[in-house]
């Protein structure tokens, strides 16, 4: 794997392969090579360097809410507001490690001005969520401020990170 401070150098094809690969990353390597306009053999070589570079960090499949609904449940979705009262690295980076652990913590995000972290949490129900913040929350004596903001439509989500302007 090349060394986070080692730079790589990327061209049209690269930017082309990270976006398509954002799009569908189940494509065959014969249709993303396809879809980029290389060989198969150049497709999988390049895929693979930006893979061992780390700029392709994980392949997974996103779950259509609404569809899994009638299946799961609707459940809650919430983005909660964390501040902690001792805000020193080591606080931070324990507190951080804790939630993240936590299978119900779906994003985390140490930010700045305001609270100390935001996260995106789900639930299956009130008493689910409830119970999520007694267990994360409410017991952490560095806890000092919880705002939870439930989400009633999400009108968007789209992990993409847009990368078709450069090359």
């Amino acid at each position: 794997m090349i060394e986070q401070t080692e730079e790589i150098t990327l061209d049209s094809i690269d930017w082309a392969l990270l976006d398509k690969l954002q799009d569908d990353a189940s494509l065959s390597n014969q249709d993303l090579a396809a879809r980029v306009h290389v060989s198969p053999p150049t497709c999988l070589r390049r895929v693979r360097r930006l893979r061992e570079a780390g700029l392709i960090d994980r392949q997974v499949a996103i779950l259509d809410t609404a569809r899994l609904a009638p299946l799961l449940g609707h459940g809650l979705q919430a983005i909660v507001e964390i501040t902690l009262d001792r805000q020193g690295e080591e606080q931070q980076a324990a507190f951080e490690a804790r939630i993240t652990a936590d299978d119900a913590v779906q994003q985390c995000y140490r930010v700045s001005p305001g609270p100390d972290f935001v996260l995106v949490v789900y639930a299956a129900d009130m008493p689910g969520y409830l119970a999520l913040a007694q267990r994360l929350f409410t017991s952490d004596a560095n806890v000092r401020n919880v705002k939870s903001f439930f989400s009633v439509k999400r009108a968007k989500f789209q992990p993409k990170v847009p990368v078709l302007s450069r090359g």
